[in-house]
């Protein structure tokens, strides 16, 4: 199960990588996804703003788990969750598997 999990992110930084044309990591897939649950211009994001675009993802990939509900977008469009059920108590290389299962199961839902 362990290989066939790095084998379904490999093949999914690859072809983001391809589509993008750059290299591809966790952090660039949170964004990616961040930017498309935005939806809106962001050709000049400041760098907190691009923590912000970061966060949308991550409350969008752990919404479907129950941690965050959405609620609305701000009067500047900026989507806004909760925190419904806050994550247990995880080490680094268990939130990044956390994030990456997550990841691979938006882009299978997305598409």
């Amino acid at each position: 199960m362990e290989i066939e999990f790095r084998k379904n992110w490999d093949e999914l930084l690859r072809k983001m990588g391809q589509r993008f044309k750059m290299e591809m990591d966790l952090k660039s897939m949170l964004f990616v996804i961040g930017l498309q649950e935005l939806g809106m211009n962001t050709e000049k994001l400041s760098k907190d703003q691009k923590l912000d675009v970061m966060h949308i993802a991550v409350c969008v990939i752990l919404e479907p788990y129950g941690h965050y509900r959405y609620i609305g977008r701000d009067k500047d469009g900026w989507p806004h969750w909760e925190v419904v059920d806050k994550l247990p108590a995880l080490n680094g290389e268990q939130q990044e598997r956390l994030m990456k299962k997550c990841i691979l199961e938006y882009w299978e839902n997305y598409n």
